[in-house]
């Protein structure tokens, strides 16, 4: 194995000028951070800076959950035809497609602050666009540019954040990333049940404002200023970052470190993912994401106010329902995720994605058949909350946190932006047709679901490797030997 290799970012300490150990600390670290107990605790600064960067992960959620709640209220004042709110719900992922190949080069060349707040000029935009709409191109052109903005911070928002924690707390940290995500789309869910979709929309605007005026205040990566040759703008903010006490020089000089080597490694094209020694972690990487986006969560995440309407429940009582469920389960998936492992937790997602799928299909089933007419709503009820409850407990962001394992470094780049695309695409086309599967058949669709489910569970255990407490090498080598 060669020992030039990054980690899921972090450069390994064979490539680090290793300083004295000082105060107790590890002479090498991920990040090359050396410094006192004041550098690796939460501080003031790190706190607010994660703060103003998650504001960014919550307009990302607020998205999401928009067209859900939305949907019934715009068609009805518009008159959009089920086809032009579908394009208005699944055209939120061609502009997120587009924002995310942009976003790594766009934060490269304007810094990690400038790219969030180049993003929320674009959400602002869009939201006010859908907000004094009067016709359905106005809508589309809105949702549009939220899209693109969306697509650069799902990017932009972890990178920064991880920039900025000491190594110790930056896990913990970055998941709050998906974690805001996930209030945001619930957030919405339960003032969509009570708010009209303007006020929805205008609503949307307020986390952007937000994370505008925050990013007046936090200071700018110290990695990013560190890897244009602005090191003393580098120790200033890392100064802010760590607190008056911390030992700056000594871990300013670690990224400088870190910085001169990263640059001497080369990254290969995407095109060098396509050989024989890659196959097994492409296919893994990318079928993952294949089969979290096509087992359905976005059209019951689009349309689940929708859902429980024609199962014959209200939609109000559903989307509520499905707020309890949510948060509380994916916060339980980031505690649980390096204490049970990926692969329990993946498959335990799978498995419940299936059932609740099942349960719904079994619902609309019994719907047509006149059978069972009063206990089909809460079938139905219990068959989203299940879903909603176990795709958030795994499916939703164990697929990424395997991608950032299993790929050599020399191609994770290319393979990051990939997976990132497939991901977007696959989302695109569940939104985009989810409605005219249900007017095809409603038990048909969810029956479709529950199979792609069934399959990922096979996948999970016949393909995904355990990556739970190892180290890439041992990744790569166990993999390799497959392949």
């Amino acid at each position: 194995m060669s020992r030039e290799k990054i980690e899921e970012g972090q450069l390994s300490c064979s490539l680090i000028v290793k300083k004295k150990p000082q105060d107790g600390v590890a002479g090498c670290s991920g990040e090359g951070q050396v410094g006192t107990g004041a550098a690796s605790s939460a501080t003031p600064v790190v706190v607010l800076s994660t703060f103003v960067a998650v504001c960014g992960s919550y307009v990302f959620g607020t998205a999401i959950g928009y067209s859900s709640p939305a949907q019934t209220g715009i068609i009805d004042d518009l008159g959009l035809s089920v086809a032009e709110y579908s394009l208005f719900g699944s055209i939120l992922t061609i502009g997120a497609m587009i924002g995310a190949v942009m976003s790594g080069r766009i934060a490269d060349y304007i810094g990690r602050k400038f790219t969030m707040a180049f993003s929320e000029i674009f959400c602002i935009v869009g939201w006010l666009a859908i907000l004094f709409s009067k016709a359905a191109w106005w809508l589309h052109l809105g949702r549009l540019l939220v899209g693109y903005g969306m697509g650069l911070l799902s990017y932009v928002v972890p990178v920064y954040i991880a920039e900025v924690t000491p190594k110790n707390i930056r896990g913990g940290f970055t998941s709050v990333h998906q974690l805001m995500i996930c209030c945001g789309v619930s957030i919405t869910y339960l003032i969509g049940a009570f708010a009209s979709w303007r006020t929805l929309a205008l609503i949307g605007t307020i986390p952007c404002l937000m994370q505008l005026l925050g990013l007046f205040f936090i200071p700018e990566s110290p990695r990013w200023l560190a890897k244009i040759g602005k090191w003393k703008d580098c120790e200033a903010a890392l100064l802010r970052l760590r607190g008056n006490n911390a030992d700056i020089p000594d871990e300013a000089s670690e990224i400088r470190d870190y910085t001169e080597q990263l640059q001497q490694l080369s990254e290969a094209s995407i095109f060098s993912l396509f050989q024989k020694k890659y196959a097994w972690s492409l296919i893994v990487g990318v079928s993952l994401m294949v089969l979290q986006q096509f087992g359905g969560v976005n059209g019951i995440a689009f349309y689940a106010s929708a859902i429980f309407i024609s199962a014959g429940f209200s939609g109000s009582i559903g989307m509520i329902a499905m707020v309890v469920v949510q948060v509380p389960m994916t916060a339980l998936g980031v505690v649980l995720l390096d204490k049970s492992g990926r692969r329990p937790l993946l498959l335990m997602s799978a498995a419940g994605t299936c059932l609740g799928c099942l349960l719904v299909g079994v619902s609309f089933c019994l719907q047509d058949l006149q059978q069972w007419m009063e206990v089909t709503p809460i079938i139905s009820l219990v068959g989203v909350l299940v879903y909603t409850g176990s795709f958030s407990l795994g499916m939703g962001g164990i697929p990424w946190v395997i991608m950032s394992e299993i790929f050599p470094i020399n191609v994770k780049g290319s393979a990051g932006s990939l997976v990132t695309l497939v991901s977007w695409l696959g989302s695109w086309i569940v939104s985009f047709s989810f409605n005219f599967l249900m007017k095809w058949s409603s038990t048909g669709t969810f029956f479709i679901f529950a199979s792609i489910c069934g399959l990922t569970v096979l996948f999970v255990a016949k393909l995904v490797p355990e990556t739970k407490g190892r180290t890439l090498e041992e990744i790569q080598a166990s993999m390799n030997r497959v392949s």
